[in-house]
């Protein structure tokens, strides 16, 4: 029996000091995402419809003369295109409200080549309202408003820098709030021979002045950034983090194969942290070879699609599918049809995790918060946060399984880490030949990463160990298994 009252405080107090110490939260480790930016990868997959002048003329780039007639949708549907996003699985979906061809779906009060001056609808119609009326409360909004302008005809002065800065007022402020808001880096020529030099800083000033959580797009962000490809893959490995100073998203920016893998927090390029920042990746691709609706073309296969998943999504990227409404304003049956065919077959492969019930050890930084049966639950604020930079975690199954798939994701609150993820499997009678050695199995995680067995094959074993090497000690959200054969 404790007679003493001072050391019952005394103990008390350490045993407080010993748990608040068990359960704090490890350090953040460079650029972590805000939480717009987190609720943006967290969405995966979304819709991309390139919708105007061109879906009529049969043109990818209108160069901008074409008759504001030119556009005619005979049963303009947006709340259609909204029931494909949702039946496919897609939360979000962006229309491209002004193309290169300077042709804008709403009616501008600073240009003279818009929806007002055509006939359709009597030249009272406005198609970015329809689009953001049809999405309200059923799925996010997106925009894309390009700087290139082939029309404007002060295209290429200073002057049309406080037109598109008007624009984008106009378009946030009227038809708002918008999650993204896609910028094209592309700057040609226009109407007058001239090309334009953008002001970024002051088009970025703006958009973080009226519309501050909506997500950035362009060649270097700052929201996320252009994955340096259109085949909707990112590197094999690829950083959610990006070297971007005396960069702009038409000059000066990273080469495409950068923008792929992105930059790794110790590179030689960083002289400070501060120059480092969290621009994750954003993979674009289209449904069909061009961006726009042609009726000559038709869409992906699912395994196209899957395989585009995997190496967008499955590498630490976010996919945004491009499908284009055809001249009725609508989505086309084909194209419905097997993105709704593209949906099933993920959820086929992906809905039983076959790691559920199994047991997760490792060494961990002491406490139950962060212990490493997290990695095996659903929720996302959990997670195993271990000690050291080279870490090991073991998955016992309750029987010998197949698999082919290993999903793995860190959780990025706290930053991106991994660099390399080694396997090992214990010795057993399946078919995978037999090993104990560390294999290599990916390099880069972040928010998530899927890794498929080479060749078809498959994994076969009730024991596997993750084997990570980061740059700080690994927080690592979830492990998942799943067999795509079944």
């Amino acid at each position: 029996m404790m007679r003493n009252p001072l050391t019952a405080i005394y103990l008390t107090c350490t045993l407080l000091t010993s748990c608040q110490f068990c359960n704090r939260q490890p350090t953040p480790y460079g650029p972590v995402p805000s939480e717009a930016q987190l609720a943006w990868q967290r969405m995966e997959i979304n819709m991309f419809c390139h919708f105007g002048p061109n879906t009529f003329s049969g043109a990818e780039w209108g160069d901008g003369t074409e008759s504001e007639d030119t556009f005619r949708p005979t049963a303009l549907d947006c709340r259609q295109w909204v029931d494909v996003a949702i039946q496919s699985g897609m939360g979000g979906i962006i229309l491209t409200a002004k193309h290169h061809d300077g042709f804008c779906l709403w009616p501008s009060a600073f240009s003279n080549h818009t929806i007002a001056q055509s006939t359709w609808n009597e030249g009272v119609g406005d198609v970015l309202k329809c689009f953001v009326d049809a999405c309200r409360n059923r799925v996010k909004a997106g925009v894309y408003i390009s700087p290139w302008d082939r029309n404007h005809p002060t295209y290429g002065t200073d002057r049309y820098n406080n037109v598109f800065d008007s624009m984008l007022q106009e378009v946030h402020t009227r038809y708002g709030p918008f999650f993204e808001q896609w910028f094209d880096g592309a700057c040609g020529e226009g109407p007058n021979g001239k090309r334009q030099r953008y002001d970024w800083e002051r088009y970025l000033h703006t958009m973080n002045k009226i519309a501050p959580n909506c997500i950035v797009f362009s060649d270097i962000g700052p929201g996320c950034r252009w994955v340096g490809n259109e085949q909707g893959e990112a590197g094999e490995t690829c950083w959610s983090t990006l070297y971007t100073e005396g960069a702009t998203p038409s000059d000066n920016k990273p080469a495409p194969a950068e923008l792929e893998t992105g930059h790794v927090p110790n590179s030689p390029l960083i002289n400070h942290r501060s120059s480092l920042n969290w621009i994750p990746a954003e993979c674009d691709v289209s449904i069909r070879p061009g961006w726009f609706w042609h009726p000559q073309e038709h869409p992906k296969t699912v395994d196209e699609l899957m395989e585009i998943y995997y190496n967008s999504v499955g590498h630490n990227g976010l996919l945004l599918l491009n499908v284009p409404p055809d001249t009725s304003g609508r989505i086309s049956a084909e194209d419905s049809s097997v993105l709704v065919a593209f949906r099933k077959e993920r959820e086929r492969i992906f809905d039983t995790d076959l790691a559920r019930g199994a047991h997760a050890t490792a060494k961990h930084i002491p406490g139950r918060r962060f212990r490493a049966q997290n990695v095996l639950d659903t929720a996302y604020h959990t997670y195993w946060a271990a000690p050291d930079k080279d870490a090991r975690i073991s998955i016992e199954l309750d029987s010998v399984t197949d698999f082919d798939i290993i999903v793995i994701q860190e959780y990025i609150p706290l930053g991106q880490r991994v660099s390399m993820v080694n396997l090992a499997l214990d010795e057993g009678d399946g078919v995978y030949p037999q090993t104990t050695s560390d294999f290599p199995l990916c390099t880069t995680v972040g928010y998530k990463r899927i890794i498929r067995h080479e060749n078809g094959g498959h994994w076969h074993t009730n024991h596997l160990e993750l084997h990570f090497t980061a740059h700080e000690p690994p927080v690592i959200n979830r492990i998942a298994i799943y067999n795509s054969a079944k």
